[in-house]
């Protein structure tokens, strides 16, 4: 008797580990970069990233996520987007002396798992289904 692998064609950990490192080198190119905070005229303290780079980082990962989730691959586009997220959070933020990145790395990985769920859900409702072989006649 074949013994049957948890790595075939429909396993989402090749997915996963595609996304997680697509997802982290997304976020070194869009927000690895910019590292200081801009101070305002009044003394308040701003960034260190641009709304535009977490609208570029958001878009970037929308066409890789629609597509694996629109080919049913749902579960490795949620865990490898959240993981790859969250990783590239913890090492870009760990230098953080007051040690509350550690919040900041938590709201990245419930809002990455959120998001992708939502869009995951969201293309699996649009996706057209297959049709099914009718009985009877």
């Amino acid at each position: 008797m074949r013994r049957r692998t948890d790595l075939g064609p429909t396993s989402p950990l090749p997915v996963a580990l595609a996304l997680a490192m697509m997802a982290a080198a997304a976020w070194a190119a869009w927000l690895g970069w910019d590292q200081h905070r801009d101070v305002q005229p009044d003394g308040s303290q701003t960034g260190p990233y641009e709304a535009w780079q977490v609208i570029g980082l958001c878009l970037t990962l929308l066409v890789p996520v629609c597509w694996a989730a629109y080919r049913g691959r749902a579960a490795g586009v949620v865990v490898g987007v959240t993981a790859g997220l969250t990783g590239a959070a913890a090492y870009d933020w760990s230098d953080d002396a007051s040690g509350l990145f550690v919040i900041g790395v938590g709201m990245v990985m419930v809002g990455s798992l959120v998001v992708t769920a939502g869009v995951c859900a969201l293309i699996a409702a649009l996706r057209p289904k297959a049709p099914t072989a009718r009985s009877g006649g």
